[in-house]
Order: C-alpha cells, then sequence, then structure tokens
C-alpha cells in the first residue's frame, strides 16, 4: 500500500533510514509499516525527530551521528492538543488514515494501561534506537544518559515500553524495572512497561 509522499521535507534523512532499519522488527512499527510502506515510515522516523526537538527532547550525538534518544516530558493541556494535531495532521498528509487509526488504537491501549503505573509527572522514552553498524558497542546508554541526569536532577521518574525481550536487560542496567507485562491487542504482540525511579 503506497502511502501518499506530499510535500515532506526530511531534516534526518540518514538517521530517519537508520531507526527504520533499527526497529523494522518491533511490533509497533511492524504494524504501521503493514499499512503504509517503508517510505512513510522514514517520514515517520524523521517527523518523531522534529517532534521531540519542539516538544520533548531529543538526544543525537555529536560527531558520530550513531543514533537517536527521543523523550516525551510532561505537557500543559494546550502543548498536549497542539502536538496530537500536528502529529495527526503529519499522518494524514505524509502516511495514510489506516497508519493513523493503527497508531491511535495501539497508543491509546498502552496509555490506558500506563497511567494505572505511572505517575503524571514521568517523562517518557519513546524511540531508542541505534545504527545497526554500531549496535552491540554499548553505545545506546550514552543517547540516554543526558536526560536521566536531567530526571535525576528534578527528582521524577521515566518510564519506557519494550516489544523486544532481549531490550529488557540493557534497561535493567539503567535502573529501570519491569512494572507490568501486557498483550497489545491491535499488534498481537506482548510488551513490557519499565519504570526508573530517580536515582540520588
Amino acid at each position: 500500500m503506497n502511502a501518499a509522499r506530499g510535500d515532506y521535507e526530511f531534516h534526518y534523512p540518514e538517521l530517519a533510514a537508520a531507526l527504520f532499519h533499527a526497529l523494522r522488527d518491533d511490533a509497533f512499527y511492524r504494524r504501521l509499516e503493514s499499512v503504509s510502506d517503508a517510505g512513510a515510515m522514514r517520514r515517520y522516523h524523521d517527523y518523531s525527530m522534529r517532534e521531540a526537538q519542539a516538544y520533548g527532547e531529543l538526544t543525537i550525538p555529536e560527531g558520530r551521528q550513531y543514533g537517536v534518544a527521543i523523550w516525551a516530558r510532561p505537557l500543559a493541556a494546550e502543548r498536549q492538543a497542539e502536538m496530537s494535531a500536528a502529529k495527526k495532521a503529519f499522518m494524514l498528509a505524509h502516511m495514510n488514515r489506516a497508519s493513523l487509526e493503527a497508531y491511535d488504537a495501539i497508543g491509546g491501549w498502552m496509555l490506558a494501561q500506563a497511567e494505572a503505573l505511572v505517575s503524571p509527572g514521568a517523562w517518557y522514552l519513546s524511540i531508542l534506537g541505534v545504527v545497526p553498524a554500531y549496535q552491540n558497542r554499548g553505545l545506546g546508554a550514552s543517547l540516554v544518559q543526558p536526560v536521566l541526569a536531567q530526571t535525576d536532577a528534578f527528582g521524577v521518574p521515566t518510564y519506557l515500553e519494550t516489544f523486544t525481550p532481549r531490550n529488557e536487560a540493557f534497561y535493567q542496567r539503567l535502573g529501570y524495572r519491569v512494572a507490568g507485562r501486557f498483550h497489545e491487542p491491535t499488534t498481537s504482540a506482548a510488551y513490557a512497561l519499565m519504570l526508573r525511579d530517580p536515582a540520588g
């Protein structure tokens, strides 16, 4: 199924392609790609980085751009509505309605599970991806440490969700613990919700 290209202008074409390859086997992204195409997913990853710059935190290492960490932080209701409207407009213009419907179904279901376990002030690690050529070198931790230092200083927790069981040990080394396990219906896949209390 071909997704509309529109007039989308990439800001991070190489990193968007790298995220596409690094995350392609993740159940969430696999589901979105199943109703769009690879080009649409590259646009999705690029937009996610731009969105983090505007509304959250984006970590891209200086020099060697070997990966990306994308964080969402708590927003006032008006800013949250603005971000949601912009995301919807992007997906309709540069992906397709089926992608938006899948995104809303998965995201809404997962958010409902998180609300019972996560405090309202927590920051959310939305995407962490390392370029395949740089994986298994211990570089992923360096992408998340800058924000973890901030949240530790602020005294706020962080959380994430992973559909990939082998990633759990990596996050546990960073101080995360599994707070819940769920089976997400749209992807028909299991995932873990992991929490990290602020250090210190």
